[in-house]
């Protein structure tokens, strides 16, 4: 009996063992689907949670404000009641047509993007070049670049308030040394419309210049050794070669500052701010954004600043149908 007693024991543990393992295994099954479903569903749906913040703030401060002036621009209503709305169909948009002053402020959008905006680009591709070459210290020339970008518009439009200012402005002092007699900057129509433009070409060049630079980089140093090996020089490969590899980036930059430029607000504002949203005594640096701010915020005529808005967002889809007919045609010649 003594020698049956340890080969009993052994097949009692096992058998004792069985369920126990079974229903481990059974819980172990159920916790791998549950984190298999789990992650099924995380792979599913993380990706919408992710961008779903965007959505949910373009829908409340995008898509409906844009609504909402469409919807304004069809009625008579006051910024003092915005909730009583007389129904006037296109009647905003006809007076429009018929407002000296709406077409004096696009006229002065159009010459202020003009006269900003080609030598801005002009500078920037001039820059870029410059940094794509190896220099001493080209961290800090790029991050200097930048600074302009990063100041505030109303602090940098004050600093250059006071620089052409008319009786004490360094540029008049400067201009004085040359024989040249003071210049009113603010109240005259193109020396006006020239020193704004100075103001968004200061801030806006670095910026446009590192997005050259960034294209500029991606260009195959293949290119240049082969120019280099025809006897190109230098400003010949910048011509012949640097300057069609960017011409995407160069049309991207041109539509960017020209919305930019129709958008124009904060420069035009403060350069001459007694006058305020009337854009100098006689209109002649007032921006489609300041007409319609003085319309809306201080003639209080929403209907009339929201018929405005939404001729601004036509000028800009007419741009970008522009943009979308131009990168086609470089697609097909490239």
């Amino acid at each position: 009996m003594a020698s049956d007693a340890p080969a009993a024991a052994p097949s009692q543990v096992e058998e004792g063992a069985a369920p126990r393992d079974r229903s481990d295994g059974a819980a172990d099954g159920r916790r791998r689907a549950r984190r298999s479903r789990r992650y099924r569903l995380d792979v599913k749906w993380s990706p919408y949670a992710f961008v779903a913040p965007f959505f949910v703030f373009f829908l409340a401060f995008g898509l409906f404000p844009l609504l909402y002036t469409g919807w304004a621009s069809l009625h008579r209503v006051e910024l003092t009641a915005p909730t009583d709305m007389e129904w006037v169909g296109l009647r905003n948009f006809s007076r429009l047509i018929e407002d000296e002053f709406f077409w004096n402020a696009l006229k002065n959008t159009v010459t202020i993007g003009l006269i900003s905006t080609v030598p801005q680009l002009l500078i920037a591709l001039g820059i870029a070049h410059l940094l794509n070459y190896r220099l001493r210290g080209s961290m800090f020339f790029r991050v200097a670049a930048l600074t302009p970008y990063a100041t505030s518009v109303a602090a940098a439009t004050l600093v250059f308030v006071l620089l052409f200012g008319r009786d004490y402005g360094m540029i008049n002092w400067a201009l004085g040394l040359a024989g040249i007699d003071n210049i009113d900057w603010q109240n005259g129509e193109w020396t006006s419309q020239l020193a704004v433009s100075t103001i968004v070409i200061w801030r806006w060049t670095g910026y446009n210049a590192l997005i050259y630079l960034a294209a500029m980089q991606a260009i195959p140093n293949d290119l240049y050794e082969s120019a280099a090996l025809d006897g190109a020089s230098r400003l010949q490969q910048f011509i012949h070669v640097t300057v069609p590899s960017l011409r995407h980036t160069i049309l991207f930059t041109c539509v960017v500052s020209t919305i930019g430029a129709t958008q124009l607000f904060g420069e035009p504002l403060l350069f001459n701010g007694s006058a305020g949203a009337t854009g100098g005594a006689d209109h002649q640096f007032q921006t489609l954004g300041l007409y319609l701010y003085e319309q809306g915020w201080v003639n209080l005529h929403l209907g009339r600043a929201s018929a405005i808005a939404w001729s601004m967002f036509l000028i800009l889809l007419v741009i970008g149908a522009v943009n979308w007919l131009l990168a086609r045609r470089l697609s097909k010649s490239a």
